[in-house]
């Protein structure tokens, strides 16, 4: 089942760019257009549900609607993890553990159901949604941590963004150094850059004086969608012609 994109340096930059607009997406609709966490958690579900079906029908891997379910899974992710935190009142740092011991025991299902984790090696419709379902998990789970570190750890946005991206460049190092089990890395990366995408939305979207860029949710969301895009049509032109060349 050739379904999914190779793991390159592009993958893990529209990664990081699909998850950044996952939060001001998030936000500009629960947010700035008052909609709530609750309906617009719903509404988002409703969307991720309806990418995955066309995902899980397709036969082989088409850009456009992989890289729709992972946004999906990004901005339902912020509101769901939104909705937990501020709604429920459960807190960043109590959602953040509730979903990190969902997230194991995901993987940990997965690994004993399918023998392994790997993401560029499956073969089962079961396989699928087990990796959409730690994909939409780590990125809610990614939104909790990422506004703890933003808002209780006394780092702010910048110095949020600073832990998560040396964290991802130590994780870098350790892929090309070191023979830690690249699926373990991989979804290392994958759980960090939902962190590093939502304290890097908030740099974009909140005002000066609480320490952001001030660009607001509107203009943050049309900028990173306009880029998304641009890659998205560079992945569909270079997988083209990887199929000229074959």
């Amino acid at each position: 089942m050739n379904k999914l994109p190779a793991i390159t340096l592009s993958f893990w930059i529209m990664k990081i760019c699909a998850t950044t607009l996952g939060e001001t997406a998030g936000d500009l609709l629960s947010m700035t257009m008052n909609v709530g966490y609750a309906v617009s958690s719903a509404i988002l579900l409703s969307f991720f549900f309806a990418t995955l079906v066309v995902q899980l029908s397709t036969k082989k891997f088409h850009p456009i609607i992989y890289w729709a379910v992972i946004l999906s899974t990004s901005t339902a992710g912020t509101t769901i993890s939104d909705y937990m935190d501020r709604t429920l009142g459960l807190g960043y740092a109590t959602g953040s553990l509730i979903l990190v011991s969902l997230l194991a025991a995901i993987l940990i299902i997965w690994k004993l159901t399918e023998k392994s984790l790997s993401v560029t090696d499956i073969k089962s419709f079961r396989g699928e949604i087990f990796y959409w379902t730690a994909i939409l998990v780590s990125n809610t789970l990614g939104t909790a941590l990422g506004d703890f570190l933003a808002d209780n750890s006394g780092l702010g946005f910048a110095g949020g963004a600073i832990l998560i991206g040396s964290l991802l460049a130590g994780i870098a190092m350790a892929f090309y150094y070191t023979r830690v089990s690249h699926v373990i890395l991989f979804w290392l990366a994958f759980v960090l850059t939902r962190p590093f995408g939502a304290t890097f939305g908030d740099l974009l979207t909140k005002t000066h004086e609480k320490g952001g860029l001030n660009f607001g949710t509107v203009g943050s969301s049309l900028i990173l969608f306009t880029i998304l895009v641009l890659l998205v049509a560079i992945s569909i032109v270079q997988l083209n012609r990887e199929k000229e060349s074959t």
